[in-house]
């Protein structure tokens, strides 16, 4: 996993919000899959530095959160 800049890394046009996300300014998270590693930022903070993580690991990690609700 890596913590870097999200700005000029990813083209916009590759982030995608989640359906999870409301436009009352809740908690917002972007996701973009970026030549084969997944980019994880806030929404409402895209300048913040953002999560990579591997397909595998992104996938392990959505699975283990849809196993786990909170």
């Amino acid at each position: 996993m890596s913590v870097e800049d999200s700005v000029g890394i990813v083209p916009e046009s590759a982030w995608a919000k989640s359906s999870y996300s409301s436009g009352e300014g809740g908690e917002c998270v972007e996701v973009a899959s970026w030549l084969c590693v997944a980019h994880i930022r806030d929404s409402k903070d895209k300048a913040r530095p953002m999560v990579s993580l591997t397909l595998d690991a992104w996938t392990d990690f959505v699975g283990f959160a849809a196993r786990h609700p909170v």
